[in-house]
């Protein structure tokens, strides 16, 4: 099960919720794994800085936290999302405030499927299923 939920510190509304969980549920598909519960949280820049310093002892803002719960092939975690953070972004690398969203959203799951951004080289295979996921989900929502 996917779900969407706001922190205190935050109010959104994601848009498409129903499209958006069949794209996730999609892409677990197709990596051969099973979708188990995943929770996403949006929230505040001041939020995830918090659970930064608290869960991963770094001091610094960032869009997107995700805690990896996950079985064998079942994906299952936690993910949370400073709406702040991908509008700044969404500015700062000129490009739509949803697709910036969406690209977050979809990374987190990456994450979960055994996808890493570290190195170049890892950060250059999460990019390209970032856009790859990104172009699948475009073909769902122009239908």
């Amino acid at each position: 099960m996917i779900l969407f939920t706001n922190d205190d510190s935050v109010s959104f509304s994601l848009k498409n919720k129903r499209f958006i969980k069949s794209w996730i549920k999609d892409i677990i598909q197709q990596n051969k794994k099973e979708l188990g519960d995943i929770n996403y949280i949006f929230c505040s820049d001041e939020k995830i800085l918090e659970i930064n310093k608290e869960f991963l002892k770094h001091d610094y803002y960032t869009d997107i936290i995700s805690f990896d719960y996950c079985e064998v092939n079942k994906i299952n975690g936690d993910i949370f999302i400073s709406i702040d953070t991908v509008k700044s972004n969404s500015i700062k690398y000129k490009t739509e405030f949803t697709e910036e969203l969406h690209r977050v959203i979809i990374h987190g799951v990456l994450h979960f499927l055994g996808f890493k951004d570290k190195t170049k080289a890892d950060a250059e295979k999460m990019r390209e299923a970032e856009n790859k996921a990104l172009i699948r989900l475009n073909k769902i929502l122009s239908t």
